[in-house]
């Protein structure tokens, strides 16, 4: 009765411990199921609500900065990595040749100003004195003319009682005295008019003189003009020189930082040739290339939530910028025309450009990123067809 008693404790307890364990499997498939369920309605979710896309990376404008001229490099102001404000000097090259050549032309400028100057006043002179010539004479043709009209009024009225003398001589009313006196007035009268002709056509002939004379001032005003045109062609040249002196002299056009160098102090280089490569921390974006089954429901103005690999606990906000019209695949140096007949049909993608703010230059171009499109929810049906 004893061992009866004993033994029936010992049979029980296994088959509890037996329940025991068909429940917890019970219960950790359930939790699987509903695991599986949130896990699904969360993908769900974000494949409604959200465009994914791991194809995406930081870019920004990076700036190259050539030589405009040749020379030896005689100093770099900045290394790799520093930050610079525009207007800071990256390099300069030798610039002694070209400000000797400014000086050169400085000289040239003076000898032709100085020519200039002589000329002008040689010319200032000239013309005083032909208008002084010119007033002279002019003065004295119009005595001459006046005279010349004077003496033509008298020789008229001695003309006059010559013919008078004459008509009464033959109808001998007067001596023969009178006439003769008369004959002789006219005489004298014709002569001191021819006189005073002459004298004018004299005076006339001068003033034609002077007016001759003023060819030299078209001569002078001609190597004025000569000397007008070296002079700025001179000016041409300086300027030019100070350009090429002002190239010597390469400065930040931006306010950035230095991504790197490629030439050292005492190296030589020629027109074209890269010296820095540089960028603005500031102006940046993230490219990203959605695939072209998803590229519909993708418009500018639209949040984006960028996470960065280098920053996993950091999270960007961004905006749709711009849509791209042509697939990456357009872009290839190397296109695919497919003569063997044969296509695999495969995904293109659509480059889109995110605007996204710069925080303490954490973002870098290069940059791998995840991006997160908020778009408007699709219907399921339309979720499935597009599956």
């Amino acid at each position: 009765m004893e061992d009866s008693a004993t033994s029936t404790p010992k049979t029980s307890t296994p088959v509890k411990k037996k329940k025991r364990g068909r429940v917890v499997s019970i219960l950790f498939i359930i939790l699987l199921i509903v695991g599986a369920l949130l896990w699904g309605g969360f993908q769900l979710f974000g494949r409604l609500n959200y465009v994914y896309e791991y194809d995406a990376r930081v870019g920004g404008t990076l700036i190259i900065v050539s030589s405009r001229v040749s020379g030896w490099v005689t100093k770099r102001a900045v290394e790799q990595g520093s930050e610079i404000k525009k207007g800071q000097l990256l390099v300069q090259i030798d610039s002694r040749e070209s400000t000797l050549k400014v000086q050169h032309y400085d000289v040239k400028l003076q000898g032709v100003k100085a020519k200039i100057d002589r000329l002008a006043a040689e010319r200032a002179m000239v013309e005083r004195q032909i208008n002084s010539r010119h007033d002279t004479l002019e003065s004295e043709f119009q005595a001459a003319e006046a005279a010349t009209q004077a003496l033509k009024a008298q020789r008229k009225l001695a003309m006059a009682d010559f013919e008078r003398s004459q008509s009464l001589l033959e109808r001998k009313i007067i001596a023969r005295q009178t006439y003769d006196k008369d004959n002789m007035e006219l005489q004298r009268l014709e002569g001191e008019v021819a006189e005073a002709l002459a004298k004018q056509k004299a005076a006339r002939a001068k003033l034609e003189e002077v007016e001759a004379d003023r060819e030299r001032l078209t001569v002078l005003d001609q190597q004025l003009s000569i000397l007008k045109s070296q002079k700025n062609e001179y000016l041409v040249l300086k300027e030019q020189q100070h350009l090429d002196l002002r190239d010597r002299t390469i400065l930040s056009i931006i306010d950035g930082v230095v991504d790197e160098t490629f030439v050292e102090k005492g190296e030589y280089v020629n027109p074209g040739q890269r010296l820095i490569l540089i960028h603005d921390p500031l102006d940046i974006w993230v490219d990203a290339n959605i695939k072209e089954t998803q590229i519909r429901r993708v418009k500018r103005g639209q949040t984006v939530l960028i996470s960065v690999d280098a920053y996993p606990d950091k999270e960007f906000k961004g905006t749709v910028k711009a849509v791209g019209n042509t697939t990456t695949g357009k872009f290839a140096l190397l296109p695919n025309p497919n003569p063997s007949g044969n296509f695999t049909k495969i995904t293109q993608r659509i480059p889109v450009r995110i605007a996204v703010e710069q925080q303490k230059t954490m973002l870098r171009p290069g940059m791998l990123v995840e991006v997160k499109i908020i778009v408007d929810p699709i219907a399921l049906s339309s979720f499935f067809r597009s599956k």
